[in-house]
């Protein structure tokens, strides 16, 4: 038999293989750009609309959906294939896209943006799981270059395109950019995804688990958003309550479901509970808190729209300088417990210093803020790496991956439930520069709770600096 002509037949052509992984990259890079885009662009938008502090919605909504749907768009792509899936996200994203930009009023704005989320969720997952199919274990390595490319593009691009952008043409085109963007990767997918047979089923997923989830959500963020609802208790208490029993069911629901989405199973282990617990903290503050740095460098420290894009990159900087030397330095220094610590007083210490900014004179204010800024950063960059580090040392061999899930799903979490709170906050506290930073300040406080919840006994590195 003709092994050779066989191959030919069964492996898709060099161009189709580069082009669906254009597709991919393109999905992943609009994704990612969306956040930190729209963050910058944020004080022109509360201006336009009049939001105020009610701002939080924008991001929060997102959060929320990118973080329910983004189980439901793995079992999707595992059930009918990451075309299937790369197809659909990118219709829903670009949909959403155009809502937010031609959104009347601010409700509109953050349905468009909770839309935006179920199809940036999509498009990550997909991006993820999508190179695994089309490569093999080899080409997968040099393949992974280019994701980590598109992590760093969107993170230095990001802040400076949307303040540049929301300046120089209006805040509607962050979102009509994306429009043709979906175009071509919805094209180059189409023509170089490869058909995949069905490898799992949804009967067993936990749809009472993600339902229960997006109501508590859903609840939160609806207090956060509104200054109607917030400040007026008829609505705000029981939206509160609505969001505390669907969390109570949610964890009965949990400790039954034969998938659930949080295993309880892993609490059950003192350090990957201790672990969960940080990384939640650290979602609530250091994620949580991302959509109100920008009104605190413009309240505090009276920076103009375009100059935050510009300071922003100082976190940026920040979160990239740690993650690219921490993998020499965690070779000197191989205790994780101690570079926890670390992460942990670099955040509170850039949260106090970004509090502080409406006491000192502007001069000073500018360059404490980048100070805080690029040291909020660094500590989310090693946050991420070193718990995920620790979970990858605690978890049995048959629980990594159901351990890596959990990590990244309770940190997207915690930036949902973070900015949906402080968003709540905001809007009860006085307004002005007062307000992000008694924001600010309570996140502080709470990181300072993660410090002493953070692991302790975690295993060390070998001395050669790899495995355990």
């Amino acid at each position: 038999m003709d092994t050779t002509t066989e191959e030919s037949v069964k492996r898709p052509p060099r161009l189709a293989v580069n082009l669906s992984f254009a597709a991919l990259l393109l999905g992943l890079l609009m994704a990612q750009l969306d956040t930190n885009i729209v963050v910058a662009a944020l004080p022109v938008i509360s201006q336009d609309l009049h939001l105020g502090a009610a701002v939080a919605g924008i991001t929060a909504s997102t959060l929320l959906t990118v973080t329910v749907f983004t189980p439901v768009w793995g079992k999707l792509g595992d059930a009918f294939g990451r075309r299937f899936t790369l197809v659909v996200s990118v219709l829903v994203f670009g949909l959403a896209s155009l809502m937010c930009a031609i959104a009347p009023t601010t409700m509109v704005l953050i349905a468009g943006r909770a839309l935006q989320g179920v199809g940036a969720g999509g498009l990550i997952v997909t991006a993820v799981s999508g190179v695994a199919v089309i490569f093999d274990k080899e080409e997968l390595v040099r393949r992974q270059i280019w994701m980590t490319a598109v992590f760093g593009i969107s993170s230095l691009a990001g802040p400076p395109a949307g303040g540049f952008m929301a300046s120089a043409w209006g805040w509607r085109s962050i979102f009509y950019v994306n429009l043709p963007i979906c175009v071509l990767a919805l094209l180059l997918g189409l023509w170089g995804l490869p058909k995949e047979p069905s490898r799992g089923t949804l009967k067993r997923f936990d749809y009472p688990g993600v339902l229960l989830l997006a109501i508590a959500g859903s609840a939160l963020v609806s207090v956060g958003s509104s200054e109607t609802l917030a400040r007026n208790p008829v609505y705000a208490v029981p939206l509160v309550m609505i969001t505390l029993l669907a969390v109570g069911l949610l964890v009965w629901r949990e400790r039954r479901a034969p998938e659930p989405l949080i295993p309880p199973a892993l609490f059950h282990i003192k350090t990957l509970r201790q672990t969960l617990v940080t990384t939640l903290l650290i979602g609530i503050t250091l994620f949580g808190t991302f959509t109100f740095v920008p009104l605190a460098l413009h309240a505090g420290a009276e920076v103009s729209t375009q100059a935050i894009g510009a300071m922003l990159l100082a976190l940026t900087i920040g979160q990239l300088v740690i993650v690219t030397f921490f993998s020499v330095l965690v070779r000197r220094n191989r205790n994780l417990a101690m570079w926890t610590v670390l992460s942990l007083v670099m955040g509170v210490a850039g949260l106090v210093l970004l509090t502080v900014l409406p006491l000192l004179p502007h001069g000073t204010a500018v360059t404490v803020a980048i100070i805080g800024l690029a040291l909020a950063g660094a500590a989310l960059g090693l946050s991420l790496q070193v718990l995920t580090l620790i979970g990858q040392a605690t978890a049995a061999p048959g629980q990594i991956g159901q351990v890596m899930g959990t990590i990244t799903f309770t940190r997207q979490f915690g930036g949902a439930v973070g900015a949906a709170g402080f968003g709540w906050i905001m809007l009860l506290a006085p307004q002005g520069a007062t307000a992000p930073a008694v924001t600010l300040g309570i996140a502080a406080v709470l990181l300072m709770m993660a410090f002493l919840s953070r692991p302790r006994d975690v295993p060390q590195l070998k001395n050669n600096g790899a495995g355990w």
